[in-house]
């Protein structure tokens, strides 16, 4: 009963905005387009579409706000008008009783409050979607007592975000099924990764993991204070972390006026996110100003400050090596190895004809180079790239998707603060180290220590391989592909050699034409 109610509320803010016309509208096809119009008699819907579905999605509630968000960064599967809109969509809800909080701190930590902490503000600092936050004190293991911030999340989340779902997954199958363009948005996809944000999001263990490992990454940069997990303190739905003192981002005049360097706070920025992207292959996703703040302690002045960890992307050694070569590709105008690229990663049916999506990328991308480098904008030639490999039936990966998204979110953000900001200069460092790494004789050299281990425990064994192999004529399939294992080892052991040999070679050469150039020029 309490579905089908919650079905019949979800019905009738979809008729209030008219989201059953938009969905017929952008069907693309005759025939359901006049049932939308048809539809529309009666009802004022004179506010443009991307407005009525953030307003919907607004009174919906908390789910149906942060599923907004998430479509936000979709922007290769909506229009810009309502992506933009959805945007809009603040990750700010009422709170909810302080009481509630209490209780379910004191039924995840097991004690009473005041055994927990030495003080606890009962007034919310931050309130959520999800979740919201209060400031505490404790005291710790030494007996020291340490200024905390405790997050709580909303009592019942499993249950109401799951009957949410369960209609949202029957709605996307409804959507999918209704014709061809209708499942060209791919709206199952859709809300099976809104379905896995969700719950991961409702697993404080999995966010505060992902800060630890995020606070170990960029120890020692210089760049970042990210929050210490106090992990005696920490459950499913209870997290407790060090305190943070900041100025939110989004205040840059209070900034300015404490002297903060504003040009190098924004290379810092970019420089923070190429780092977490292109060394670690790790990065936070939800980089919007809401969870940044800047330091004012004269110890880390002028370091950002990183908060909530709900979202984190991660990219592999494949997902990098695609990124560097099409952003270097792109500045070097090589649209066909951009092409090439698309096709190699798999991501493009392998009939695809290289001209035709050369063509299609050039299109793209030469606008831009007449305007300054500067102007131009990394996350969106990578969202115009992804809408327009739409047509060569692309499928995009969702953690490339995480990517622009927060590429999008950084390069507004350090333009915010200097407008005359060059992205390209900042981040060509962090691609060309990538690229001599993946290329240059410290990869061979990784590449030989990785592999030594199975050197040693192989190479041994040869001999003896060899002589059973002989005795039984290849009939013993575990010698055979014992055999076959060393044999491969041996072959790419001389291909790293012979690699080798050329990169001493080339060294060699380069400093005697050096010495040559040197002596002529005496």
């Amino acid at each position: 009963m309490s579905r089908l109610l919650r079905g019949w509320a979800i019905l009738r803010v979809v008729w209030r905005y008219g989201l059953d016309v938009l969905l017929l509208q952008s069907l693309d096809r005759p025939r359901w387009q006049r049932l939308g119009r048809w539809l529309t008699l009666g009802r004022r819907l004179d506010a443009p579409r991307g407005e009525r579905l953030r307003q919907a999605l607004e009174d919906l509630g908390p789910i149906f706000v942060k599923l907004g968000q998430v479509l936000s960064t979709r922007r290769d599967l909506l229009a810009p008008d309502i992506a933009n809109e959805l945007a809009k969509l603040q990750d700010r809800v009422p709170p909810f009783p302080s009481e509630v909080a209490v209780a379910a701190i004191e039924q995840a930590l097991g004690k009473p409050l005041a055994e927990i902490f030495v003080s606890f503000d009962h007034t919310p600092v931050a309130s959520a979607s999800i979740a919201q936050v209060h400031f505490a004190v404790l005291r710790d293991r030494q007996g020291h007592e340490r200024e905390v911030a405790v997050k709580v999340l909303r009592p019942g989340m499993l249950e109401a975000i799951n009957k949410d779902l369960g209609l949202m997954h029957l709605m996307a199958d409804i959507v999918g099924s209704v014709s061809a363009d209708g499942r060209r948005l791919k709206p199952r996809e859709v809300v099976a990764e809104f379905d896995k944000y969700l719950h991961d999001e409702l697993d404080l263990i999995r966010e505060a993991s992902s800060a630890a490992q995020l606070r170990r990454n960029m120890a020692g940069l210089d760049l970042v204070l990210i929050p210490e997990m106090l992990w005696d303190h920490c459950s499913t739905n209870v997290l407790v972390m060090e305190r943070m003192h900041g100025v939110p981002i989004s205040q840059v005049q209070r900034l300015r006026d404490s002297g903060v360097d504003i040009q190098k706070l924004a290379r810092d920025g970019v420089s923070l996110f190429f780092t977490q992207v292109f060394r670690d292959g790790f990065f936070h996703a939800d980089m919007h100003p809401g969870n940044i703040q800047v330091s004012l302690d004269p110890q880390t002045f002028g370091r950002y400050i990183s908060l909530d960890f709900g979202i984190v992307g991660t990219l592999t050694e494949v997902d990098k090596e695609y990124l560097a070569q099409n952003f270097v590709a792109f500045f070097r105008r090589d649209y066909k190895r951009v092409a090439e690229l698309h096709i190699e990663s798999g991501w493009v049916p392998a009939a695809t004809r290289v001209d035709e999506l050369e063509a299609a990328v050039r299109a793209v991308c030469e606008p831009y180079f007449d305007r300054p480098l500067k102007e131009i904008s990394l996350g969106l030639v990578l969202m115009r790239l992804f809408q327009t490999s739409r047509r060569f039936q692309v499928e995009i990966q969702p953690q490339l998707v995480l990517l622009q998204k927060t590429l999008l979110n950084v390069e507004g953000l350090g333009r915010d603060l200097d407008p005359d900001l060059d992205l390209w200069a900042t981040a060509k460092p962090f691609l060309e180290q990538w690229m001599l790494k993946q290329v240059g004789p410290q990869r061979l050299w990784a590449e030989l220590k990785a592999q030594a281990p199975r050197y040693a425990k192989i190479l041994p064994d040869l001999p003896l391989l060899l002589h059973t192999y002989l005795q039984h004529g290849g009939t013993d399939p575990k010698t055979h592909r014992l055999l076959e294992q060393v044999l491969a080892e041996q072959r790419r052991t001389r291909q790293f050699l012979k690699a080798l040999v050329y990169v001493l070679l080339g060294f060699a050469l380069g400093s005697l034409g050096l010495q040559l150039i040197w002596r002529l020029h005496l």
